[in-house]
Order: C-alpha cells, then structure tokens, then sequence
C-alpha cells in the first residue's frame, strides 16, 4: 500500500530551493521566503501563475516584527495575487505542518500545484527572547523564567534516559562529531566545523555545560534560513531541473502537552506518526536508505534510533558502535548534517529536512550524495515529542 493506491492520488516533490542557513543578519524574512520560493518554482519548471496554494511553515513567537507573513510569497510575482496563501505554526514542526497542510490540499483536490515554504529568523534576537519565545513551546514553562530554555527540558530527557539505562558515556559526543562531519558536505549548512568525538564528550572552556548532561556540542544554534518545494500531481513535462521523488507515505500524531502525561523518554507521539507514515508507504525500516531526523539536541536523536527501531530501547548506541547510522553504514542518519550542523531556524527545518531527501533521492545531492539513494524518511517534531511528523519518500 502507499499514499497514491490509498487516495487514488500520486504526489511528487517536483522542485525545490533552499537558502544558506545561518546569521543572515543583512537579510530579512521576506528576503529568505522569496529566494527559496523562486529557486523552487524555477527548478520545478513552472511558472508563478502555476501555483494553486501557498502554505507556509513559520513558528515566530514574536521573535521578527512581522508576525503576518502569509502573504509574503507573493511578493515574487504579481501573476501569484489571488493564489490562497496560509501560515501554519507546530512548534519546530511548523515546516513539515506546511508541508503536510499541502499534501492534503492536493489529496483534497483543491489544487494540483502547491508551492511550500519555511523560514525563520532568529539570530537578531538576544539569546534569552530566543530561550523565552521556544519555551511557548512547553506546557509548564511557557511564560516562565528559565536560565536552559528547551536544552534544560531535552537535559531532563537525558538525565531519565541515564536513569532507566545507564549513563550514556561518550555516545551523544559520536552523535555530535558525526553530524558535524556530514555537515561538512551540506553548502548550505550553518556550521562548518570538524569536531571530534572526544572533543564533543568532554567540558570544557569551549564546550562548557549547557544543562545537565548537555554540553554546547549537544544543542542545534540558533540560525535564519528558508526553504521551499513544489508539491503536486501534475508535474510539468521535462521542465523540471531534476527528477521529482514521489511521496508514498505520511504521518502526524500529537502527544499530550503536560509533561506528567508522557514518558519523557519513549518518544510516543514520534513513534505513532512514523508507524502510520510507514504502514501508508507500505515500507520497513531495511526498506530505507536514509534518514533524516529531529536532532534539536544529540539525545533526541539517540532517542529517535530507538523509536524507529534502528537499535533496541535502551541500546541506541549500538547504532553507532556497529557505524548503522554513519555514511558508510547501512542506515544513514542526517547525511545533511542535521540540526546540528545544518542550523535550526525553527520554521524551516521541516521543508530543509524533506529537500535533502529530495536530493539524495534525485541524485542532485552533490558532496552529501548517497550513491544509489532510493527510499528515505523525513522525522520534524514540535515541542519535546509533542507535534510528530514524518514522511516517505521514493525516487521515481
């Protein structure tokens, strides 16, 4: 079973754009927004006058000016005026929500073209409206005065893991250390910074503690960025500048907000999304070639191992020690280099995650290419596990 023999609808990903992430000081919101949306409408081998939708994916709390940002997109053409514009907001999800908020626009058949977008920008704000404006995220914390923000929530997430398993040694710092070399592939990634392993598990002046087990190492930075692609059922006729990646399967699932209500290290919500995900495309998890995954912080993604079964609950860093989710190995986990290295601006991530599978499942990867790349998963979610989403994509 997949998503078109299920709806009756075939859905591909037929061009997308993507800015450089990072401090992007000299370039405003409506900057990012209209240079990832031209670059996907270009490589898609439309036209503006094309598009039936626009969803955007921006999570702002306040932290830019313009908090009515729908309408941005249209800026790049005059032939868009009209074309139904939505902002969605999911927390660190809100990316992937867009995206979603497309596929079901054209499941709908409301339109046959949808043009999605995410962006954020952060990095002009001090760090503590950053930490205020994330923790809006969290049930408890939200409106409260926190000196770790959401790496204080993820550190409580890692002291429980210790407790439950043992402690956890040197695996976040492999985890660190092997996105900060993937990232070295991505053009587009914030940090650019060789790193490693033993660096990365030690405190110190330049990697001081940050909360509890975290250490600098541990934490996405704070980054600008958009990105964007062109969802539909009509691909143009050879226009396109690369070969669409069809969608086959998708999943959302919510968790409970109040922190009481969830185990802090069992990940539900994400595991619910990537079964229904999984089950739609028809797929097992030896059915992929990679992954790219949620590491706001290194322990999400030792957490995330587990929930998809990569290694068994309470043995993610077998997925390291026997190298499963390194280049080389046979399930590639954030060949982008993740949030880690790739950067986080929070609207964005979830559009960036499904462009680099898109890449590597069009051959179009360049210097992050996996040589024969045919199936991979995109996993974003909001909040500590609490708005889960995931994707599945095929090469055509």
């Amino acid at each position: 079973m997949t998503l078109a023999r299920t709806f009756g609808t075939d859905i591909v990903i037929s061009g997308w754009g993507h800015t450089r992430f990072g401090s992007l000081r000299d370039q405003s919101l409506e900057d990012l927004v209209i240079a990832a949306a031209r670059d996907a409408i270009a490589a898609a081998g439309i036209e503006a006058r094309d598009v039936d939708e626009i969803w955007l994916g921006q999570f702002n709390s306040g932290l830019w000016p313009l908090a009515f940002a729908s309408s941005l997109a249209l800026q790049l053409s005059d032939d868009l005026f009209g074309v139904p514009a939505t902002r969605v907001e999911n927390a660190c999800a809100s990316g992937s929500a867009a995206v979603h908020g497309g596929i079901k626009s054209l499941l709908a058949g409301t339109a046959r073209t949808v043009l999605v977008i995410g962006a954020e920008k952060m990095s002009h704000a001090p760090a503590e409206q950053v930490g205020a404006a994330l923790l809006g995220a969290d049930y408890e914390l939200a409106g409260q005065e926190s000196r770790t923000g959401f790496a204080g929530l993820f550190a409580k997430v890692a002291e429980a893991y210790q407790q439950r398993y043992g402690a956890l040694d040197d695996v976040l710092g492999q985890i660190a250390a092997k996105n900060h070399h993937n990232g070295l592939a991505n053009p587009w990634a914030h940090l650019h910074k060789e790193l490693t392993p033993e660096f990365c598990a030690t405190t110190s002046p330049k990697n001081p503690v940050v909360a509890g087990p975290l250490r600098r190492t541990d934490c996405s930075p704070v980054s600008d960025g958009a990105a964007a692609l062109v969802l539909t059922t009509t691909p143009s006729g050879g226009g396109a500048a690369q070969s669409p990646v069809r969608l086959i399967g998708f999943g959302q699932a919510n968790d409970f907000l109040p922190a009481g209500k969830r185990d802090p290290v069992e990940f539900a919500g994400s595991a619910a999304a990537w079964n229904r995900a999984k089950d739609m495309a028809g797929v097992e998890l030896g059915d992929l070639d990679l992954i790219e995954l949620h590491d706001c912080f290194t322990i999400a993604e030792l957490v995330m191992y587990e929930v998809l079964g990569i290694a068994p609950r309470g043995k993610g860093r077998v997925a390291l020690d026997e190298g499963t989710v390194f280049r080389g190995g046979s399930l590639p986990v954030n060949l982008s280099g993740g949030l880690k290295s790739k950067g986080h601006p929070v609207g964005a991530t979830g559009v960036s995650q499904h462009v680099m599978a898109a890449m590597q499942l069009s051959g179009t990867a360049g210097d992050m290419q996996l040589p024969g790349a045919r199936r991979a998963a995109v996993h974003n979610m909001g909040g500590l596990a609490v708005a889960n989403y995931v994707s599945v994509l095929e090469a055509t």
